[in-house]
């Protein structure tokens, strides 16, 4: 059945490339929007945060007689080398998060944020809930633990309860726990870990995002079809829709020349200035993959560009169906049921303008300036059809896309902005739905920029260490060592801030030789520091420094290749979270856990307890 789907697809493909051009033509319902004022704007935005990169930007809108205009349009810097963003330039799209992130991912803690192209995953799985040839039949409800085996969590009532739904839309009672996406990991793999990972509220009590949750999703059409979930998404969805550049391949987007730097800033006195550029880094692509099966391809593997996700807008607005055949492609059960409000994500409004927001799965409902509210003087608007978004976060890359189907108008923003993406492209977007709604425009960017500043002027820092601190209960040298947890799997500690002696294992000697080289500058070895490599997506090393007794302070450590040969092989930044710290403890034999570990949502307290065990996560 798949091959004669798949034949069909193909057999089509004309009729699809010949949609696909109808759909780039220039409007005629609409005065454009993509003036040289509104060019002015976004270049405006770029410089204001002293962006190294760039923004590609992607525009849709539906006139009363159905017909589509489309503008899609590149800014700025897409490459080390100077190469200009452009409508084919392509990014990574990450997750689509909520638009309180905006504040709330500014640059203290910038740590172990990935997130995901949720919405294909969700969609992807609506495409197999409406498959009735599935033996047996899946629905929305169906229980979790019906249907996949490797399937468990440490709380025995969202184990047994957990829906598709539930794990959708992020109210299983897990936090985060990024700290685990291992890229040596296979997806079944991912997920039997996760009845190790310890809760942090009681099941449905609390929406906390959760990117392993839409591993799981991936998970469904290699276990119900035995297709890998990127052949399915590009044969069910991509590809039918004309989505020709759209891909899960980080070495297919390589081979085009098309993909976008993520443009990284080194070395910035934030101090002097918080915008600053410093040295610019141009970096690797944060997941390179080249197979099938990779366990961040359902949170956060998609590489698009504007003109790729010009399409998505306009099939996602015609409720699934091609907007160039008017077939349906996605069934626009699943693509309601993705945006229907299931849990509230945002209960307090960050701006008078906004609204709070409901989840339902990879999308945000809410409303901007009352688009979408009831109101007599515009009756024509629904009050049930708000604003539906999600902004995306990848290493290097931020993106948003927005949709407000009552002014069928939808808008993408992507960016290669590690620094401040996301904020650019929430401007970004702002400036383009106030033109396109003919409203007085916000200053969003003095917005942003403000809310930055004052982040940063009210930062906390982790507290210097004392200058007589007391040295833990046990040597240091007692404290280096394997130790393992059956979540966050083994790791080694080495005490590198002091000479090797003759019982360093071989490993801890190797990682010591090559701090200079692949961690240059990023370690303080006049502290006592124990440093283990860590194998989890975007973070290299794991660097624990003595703090008091037997708490250490813990930062994330980021080793990446340069791309100028004439420079050392690597360089290396820290990411350091105040409340990230690890406590060692004889309670049941010696052991550490690590507190701030874990990414609760917010108003989530963090876990108490009289023992170390208690008060920590993830121990090892």
């Amino acid at each position: 059945m798949f091959f004669l789907l798949q034949a069909l697809i193909l057999a089509s493909l004309w009729v699809t490339l010949s949609a696909f051009a109808r759909l780039q033509q220039p409007f005629q319902s609409h005065a454009p929007i993509l003036t040289s004022k509104i060019d002015a704007s976004i270049e405006s935005i770029l410089k204001s945060f002293k962006s190294p990169g760039g923004a590609a930007v992607a525009i849709v809108r539906r006139s009363e007689q159905g017909s589509w205009d489309v503008e899609t349009k590149g800014y700025g810097i897409a490459k080390g080398d100077r190469t200009k963003v452009t409508s084919e330039t392509l990014f990574a799209i990450g997750s689509n998060s909520k638009a309180s992130l905006a504040l709330l991912t500014l640059i203290w803690p910038r740590m172990f944020i990935y997130q995901d192209t949720q919405l294909f995953a969700t969609l992807a799985t609506g495409l197999l809930i409406s498959n009735e040839s599935l033996s047996p039949q899946i629905s929305w409800n169906t229980k979790i633990a019906d249907f996949v085996p490797e399937w468990g969590l440490m709380d025995p009532v969202a184990s047994a309860e957990s829906t598709i739904v539930d794990v959708m839309s992020h109210r299983t009672g897990l936090p985060r726990h990024d700290l685990i996406f291992f890229p040596t990991d296979t997806v079944p793999d991912s997920i039997r870990r996760f009845r190790y990972l310890r809760p942090s509220t009681g099941f449905r009590e609390h929406w906390q995002y959760n990117n392993h949750m839409y591993t799981l999703l991936s998970y469904f059409p290699p276990l119900l079809l035995e297709i890998p979930f990127e052949q399915y998404v590009n044969d069910f969805i991509t590809e039918p829709l004309g989505m020709l550049s759209t891909t899960y391949m980080s070495e297919v987007a390589e081979k085009t020349g098309n993909l976008a730097d993520g443009m990284m800033r080194d070395g910035v006195n934030q101090t002097d200035d918080v915008f600053g550029v410093g040295r610019v880094r141009p970096i690797p692509y944060w997941d390179p993959s080249g197979k099938v099966g990779n366990i961040n391809s359902g949170s956060g593997g998609i590489i698009s560009n504007a003109r790729d996700m010009a399409i998505w807008l306009q099939t996602l607005l015609n409720e699934g169906r091609h907007p160039g055949t008017n077939e349906t492609v996605i069934p626009a059960e699943a693509i309601n049921k993705v945006a229907a409000g299931i849990t509230v994500s945002t209960p307090v409004a960050p701006f008078p303008e906004l609204s709070p927001k409901v989840y339902g799965g990879g999308q945000m409902r809410g409303t901007y300036r009352g688009v979408g509210e009831f109101s007599f003087a515009w009756g024509r608007r629904n009050p049930f059809d708000n604003s539906l978004q999600h902004g995306g976060v990848v290493p290097g890359f931020k993106s948003q896309i927005t949709r407000i189907p009552n002014e069928n108008l939808g808008v993408a923003v992507l960016s290669n902005d590690d620094f401040f993406g996301t904020q650019i492209s929430e401007a970004i977007k702002f400036r383009i739905i106030d033109k396109a709604l003919k409203l007085e425009p916000i200053d969003w960017t003095a917005r942003y920029k403000s809310a930055i500043s004052k982040a940063f002027s009210g930062r906390t820092i982790p507290t210097p260490r004392p200058v007589n601190a007391t040295l833990p209960s046990l040597s240091l040298q007692s404290l280096a060592g394997k130790y393992q947890d059956q979540a966050y799997g083994p790791i080694e500690l080495c005490l590198v801030s002091q000479e090797m002696d003759s019982t360093s294992s071989d490993t801890c000697v190797r990682l010591r030789a090559e701090i200079p080289i692949a961690l240059p500058g990023a370690l303080d070895l006049s502290i006592p520091t124990l440093l283990t490599r860590w194998g989890g997506t975007g973070v290299t090393h794991l660097a624990f420094s003595h703090f008091e007794r037997n708490v250490f302070n813990v930062s994330g450590l980021c080793s990446i290749a340069t791309k100028n040969s004439s420079d050392n092989p690597y360089w290396a930044y820290a990411l350091r979270d105040p409340t990230l710290v690890a406590e060692f403890s004889e309670d049941d034999g010696l052991g550490v856990a690590i507190r701030g570990l874990w990414g609760p949502g917010e108003g989530v307290p963090s876990p108490s307890g009289s023992t170390v065990k208690e008060r920590g996560r993830g121990l090892v």
